[in-house]
């Protein structure tokens, strides 16, 4: 049995929590060197200075929310988190793993003819990435080599 694949995409991440740490300083710094007089046509508060810094602190966390995409694979299944969802799959739902030179990311191709974005496993990962991919396809080679073969389906048309 292949060993089980954790993957993460290391580049994407490293540069979601630069820009998040760049984000919540700027508006931090601004928040903060805010005049609190009335500077010609516009007055700001305190209030005005929180805001500021508030809305930096949610910015940079949505930055970090962007670099949240995580694969975890095993003899049972498939679990792929992407910025918004989570799923879970067997590997019989799994028809195979799509990892080309024209797309940034891994894809799954689902036996209902769907496909499914890994976006854990990113091109610009390099070798980890083409690791990752290997480890997967191993895992669904695996799985297939201990499923029963399907039943000889009829005849389309039939001889009389």
């Amino acid at each position: 049995m292949p060993p089980a694949v954790s993957a993460v995409p290391r580049r994407w991440r490293l540069l979601c929590a630069a820009a998040a740490v760049v984000v919540a300083a700027v508006l931090t710094y601004v928040g903060v060197t805010l005049p609190q007089n009335a500077t010609g046509v516009a007055r700001f508060t305190v209030a005005d200075q929180v805001a500021i810094v508030g809305l930096g602190l949610v910015l940079g966390a949505g930055l970090l929310a962007l670099g949240r995409p995580r694969v975890d694979a095993d003899h049972r299944g498939i679990r792929v988190r992407n910025i918004l969802g989570e799923r879970t799959l067997p590997w019989t739902a799994v028809q195979a793993i799509r990892f080309d030179r024209r797309f940034r990311w891994a894809t799954l191709l689902l036996t209902n003819d769907d496909e499914f974005a890994v976006l854990a496993v990113q091109g610009a990962d390099g070798e980890r990435a083409v690791e990752a991919v290997e480890g997967l396809r191993a895992l669904l080679a695996a799985d297939r080599a201990q499923q029963p073969p399907p039943p000889p389906s009829p005849p389309l048309l039939y001889d009389d």
